[in-house]
């Protein structure tokens, strides 16, 4: 039989080991809530998945004749963009559906975006410019791309690989949009014009006046679309193409 000094001891005792069990429960949740800061996650947005978003897995993106048939590239990769779509949902993004593409935002500013192409798939960044980019991972859509950057994937391997730098890329991603920092763009005046849209211009001065009047978002993106060929031929093509959007005063992306 256990006496009074005994039971005391061991009431103590059982006192001092809960509140030690308490502490370190206590830091266990403090650096579990520390990892999930450090990787962008959120339980307010966290897998709110947009249906929109599943609809476009399911059928594709709708902006061509292939919709919703098996040679869609949606198909080609639904796998790798399911598997980008979470790593997005993770960070606690927003999830939209912009531009026919699933697009991830923080407090209703664009963070980036996952779409598909024929040869693989992408992590595109907004501000992928002002990233520090330690691992090397990054590349620009053109060269007279002055923001975006994207990381390719071909198989899901690299995105399981990467799922944790990729997570960190995002919560520097968010850090950026939180602190206000823009990418510093170049003039339109600063840009290369294109020697066959100056030609078109001398040919037609109502398209030169049309092209002006466009807001400079707009220039831009028509600068970069009509620079992305290296032949004469493919440019002068897509500035014919263009011209009847640039008469009604709309950008290479409005419909």
């Amino acid at each position: 039989m256990l006496s009074l000094n005994q039971i005391r001891y061991y009431k103590i005792d059982g006192k001092r080991r809960k509140r030690e069990c308490e502490r370190t429960c206590l830091t266990l949740i403090r650096r579990l809530a520390s990892q999930r800061s450090r990787f962008c996650l959120s339980d307010k947005n966290m897998n709110e998945k947009n249906p929109q978003v599943d609809v476009y897995l399911e059928d594709g993106c709708g902006r061509c004749k292939l919709y919703r048939t098996p040679q869609c590239k949606v198909n080609f990769w639904r796998e790798e963009l399911t598997l980008l779509r979470r790593i997005m949902l993770d960070c606690g993004l927003t999830e939209e559906l912009k531009w026919s593409q699933p697009v991830y935002s923080f407090e209703k500013k664009n963070i980036g975006l996952i779409t598909a192409f024929n040869d693989n798939c992408v992590i595109s960044f907004f501000k992928g410019a002002l990233l520090k980019d330690e691992n090397k991972i990054l590349e620009k859509p053109g060269e007279d791309s002055q923001a975006v950057r994207f990381v390719k994937f071909t198989d899901v391997k690299k995105i399981i690989d990467l799922e944790l730098v990729l997570k960190a890329y995002l919560a520097e991603a968010i850090k950026i949009e939180k602190s206000g920092e823009k990418v510093k763009l170049k003039d339109i005046s600063e840009r290369e014009i294109p020697e066959e849209l100056a030609a078109k211009f001398i040919e037609n001065p109502d398209l030169k006046k049309a092209f002006e009047a466009l807001t400079p978002g707009r220039q831009r993106g028509y600068y970069i679309h009509f620079l992305q060929p290296k032949q004469t031929k493919t440019r002068v093509e897509r500035i014919v193409k263009c011209m009847p959007k640039i008469f009604v005063g709309k950008g290479f992306q409005d419909r």
